[in-house]
């Protein structure tokens, strides 16, 4: 599993207005390069965002479910992306202060990730959340 913290300079209710609007998945998600679909009743655990990850011409379709949907506490999604496989991804804000902390843990449950060492799995996923997080920031902070 990789975990990721940052400070945010907003209250925990900035960051997920930015999680509830699906179409700004691409803008903070590394990887995500563009939206095919957003479910009408997006973020309501068991919808769907359909996305692609990757650069053209090497795109694959995506689609990422919410598990959970507690804000401003927690969001708990499950990316799937095959033949990659899927993952689950566990997003935590706590306020502190006039601010708020993020935590983001992501680890591998099926497909070939999930065979993968964590300590090896966790040395890219550690470098891509670090500016997920950065990207989530800006948004939350500037939306």
């Amino acid at each position: 599993m990789s975990t990721n913290v940052r400070e945010f300079n907003c209250p925990p209710e900035k960051v997920f207005e930015v999680l509830a609007d699906g179409w700004l998945f691409p803008a903070w998600v590394v990887g995500a390069s563009r939206m095919r679909a957003v479910d009408d009743d997006w973020p309501a655990v068991g919808s769907e965002l359909h996305h692609s990850f990757g650069v053209w011409p090497a795109l694959i379709d995506d689609s990422t479910t919410v598990l959970v949907w507690d804000p401003p506490h927690r969001m708990l999604m499950r990316p799937a992306g095959w033949p990659i496989g899927e993952a689950q991804v566990d997003i935590r804000v706590k306020p502190r202060g006039d601010g708020c902390v993020v935590r983001i843990d992501e680890y591998a449950v099926k497909g070939p990730g999930s065979f993968v060492p964590e300590p090896i799995l966790d040395i890219p996923l550690h470098v891509r959340n670090v500016e997920t997080l950065r990207r989530l920031c800006y948004l939350s902070e500037g939306h």
